[in-house]
């Protein structure tokens, strides 16, 4: 973190700015709701109202108290680590800022006042008496991440992972020793024996489903809107995604994108109408939250993803996490497993704390489609994610009236001009069709409108071959593909139209 970034970073779910003059019970608030939460980095020395760079090396009293806030007024006391950046502050002096590093803790922490904080966006939020009872039962779920996996041992782990993970985050010393050193992935028991802990495994093993056969992700597809069994089972796609949690991740992403499709379909305004069935967006954060947060101590069954013909819902083992709910779920966030969310958010797959759900609300509201459901069954959390209402319904037309609306709007027109260029018609339809353009180029200039000589050459081109491409285009006229691209958009919905999608379709002269 640099100099630059604290000044204009804005306070959010892991990051926090204070003056030097705090007083050690008012920094004791932030640094308890960073532990209870995701954990988080307070920057010591830098205004949290004017950003002005105060620094603390002027204040050493000051700064020694403000290092023991977390020992001396937290409860139980939060193992933060510091470090120093040197800055120039705002009287020109050479200084320096602390960075208080609080790591995200599977312990209910409270101030000297016995008071619980959580962080939710910006805010450190004093938690009601049930709210604390519940965060106290999540984080005994969040601790299962830092156990011990029986006999697992260091030659279950793949250290060119580890290797590649500690380079992205730029960390100086060996992997072993990263692993020995951050979030208790390596650890010393009370036997002296060396552990791996579950994060671990399911981060950097060579094959966790050996010891977790059921940490693994299930797409399955069915033909229509209902899950039936038996005689009547109506899979028709079953695919398991195994291996570390980061090759789940990539491999479904991947896989759910050749299951979506990008129909065209004729709106209700008569014209070609392109959308995807599922923004790009929501199934990756749907999926990296699935594999991010679920409960990996619920060993009896998979995250599954089911998808039908009018939605995706994704079933992951676990509650919402935390004190998430459906009411407060797209500004308040959890991690039940935050080692794995840190090392997700690395590799960009997390963006930003708190803002993914927010953000699939957004795109499927773009999308035409209602916002997502939540149910719990058992210990099961389903999230139904609907498809774009517009291609829900062309897909609930009959047959019929596809055909009819079809027929009505561009029968005609296609035909001609597919027997066309298969030459099974005569020569007077090309004829017509260069009249046409020859009609419309005299027009336009007549009306002292911009037609250069190279749009006119375009429009005769496409009077000849209406399904002639911009590259062909080029070609002919010697004109860059960018350049035709152009002037055919200059001359969109004016003097051409496009017929069908960009891949099948084909231009018409608009008479």
């Amino acid at each position: 973190m640099t100099i630059q970034e604290i000044v204009t970073r804005e306070e959010d779910q892991t990051f926090d700015c204070k003056s030097i003059q705090i007083e050690p019970k008012a920094l004791a608030i932030p640094i308890v709701a960073f532990a209870n939460a995701d954990g988080g980095i307070i920057a010591i020395g830098v205004s949290d109202k004017t950003r002005k760079i105060e620094g603390v090396d002027q204040h050493t009293d000051k700064l020694n108290e403000l290092l023991h806030v977390p020992f001396a007024f937290c409860f139980p006391s939060i193992s933060v680590t510091y470090t120093y950046l040197p800055c120039t502050d705002k009287d020109g002096n050479e200084n320096r800022i602390l960075l208080m590093h609080i790591p995200a803790s599977s312990s209910l922490h409270t101030n000297q006042a016995d008071e619980a904080f959580m962080r939710v966006g910006y805010k450190s939020l004093k938690l009601k008496f049930d709210e604390r009872v519940q965060l106290m039962y999540d984080k005994g779920e969040r601790a299962f991440e830092d156990t011990a996996v029986y006999e697992a041992t260091i030659e279950d782990i793949d250290m060119a992972a580890v290797k590649q993970y500690v380079k992205l985050l730029g960390y100086s010393k060996s992997p072993i020793e990263y692993l020995r050193e951050n979030n208790n992935f390596v650890f010393t028991n009370s036997k002296g024996e060396e552990q791996v802990s579950v994060s671990c495994i399911l981060l950097f093993g060579k094959y966790p489903q050996q010891f977790f056969p059921r940490a693994r992700t299930r797409f399955i597809r069915y033909n229509g809107i209902e899950e039936k069994v038996g005689a009547e089972m109506n899979v028709i796609k079953d695919v398991v995604f195994e291996g570390t949690i980061l090759n789940q991740v990539q491999k479904t992403i991947e896989y759910l994108e050749t299951q979506v499709a990008e129909p065209s379909f004729l709106g209700q305004q008569g014209q070609f109408a392109t959308m995807r069935e599922y923004p790009k967006f929501v199934l990756q954060e749907m999926t990296v939250n699935a594999c991010c947060h679920r409960a990996y101590n619920i060993k009896g069954t998979e995250i599954q993803i089911k998808m039908f013909d009018d939605r995706i819902v994704f079933e992951s083992p676990g509650r919402l996490p935390g004190l998430v709910k459906p009411s407060n779920i797209r500004n308040t966030h959890f991690s039940r497993n935050p080692n794995i969310a840190q090392f997700l958010k690395a590799y960009r797959y997390v963006k930003e704390y708190g803002e993914g759900i927010d953000r699939i609300y957004r795109e499927l509201e773009l999308n035409g489609a209602s916002a997502p459901s939540f149910r719990l069954d058992d210990f099961i959390l389903k999230i139904t994610i609907p498809k774009a209402k517009d291609l829900i319904d062309v897909n609930n037309r009959t047959e019929t009236e596809l055909i009819r609306t079809e027929t009505e709007l561009i029968r005609t027109e296609t035909e001609l001009i597919r027997t066309e260029h298969d030459n099974m018609v005569s020569d007077n339809v090309v004829e017509r069709r260069k009249m046409v353009a020859e009609k419309v180029i005299e027009n336009a200039r007549f009306r002292g409108e911009n037609l250069s000589e190279s749009r006119a050459s375009i429009l005769r081109l496409m009077a000849e071959n209406p399904y002639i491409s911009k590259v062909d285009i080029g070609k002919i006229l010697n004109l860059h593909p960018s350049t035709v691209w152009r002037n055919i958009e200059a001359m969109r919905n004016k003097y051409i139209r496009r017929v069908g999608p960009d891949k099948g379709g084909f231009w018409e002269i608009m008479k």
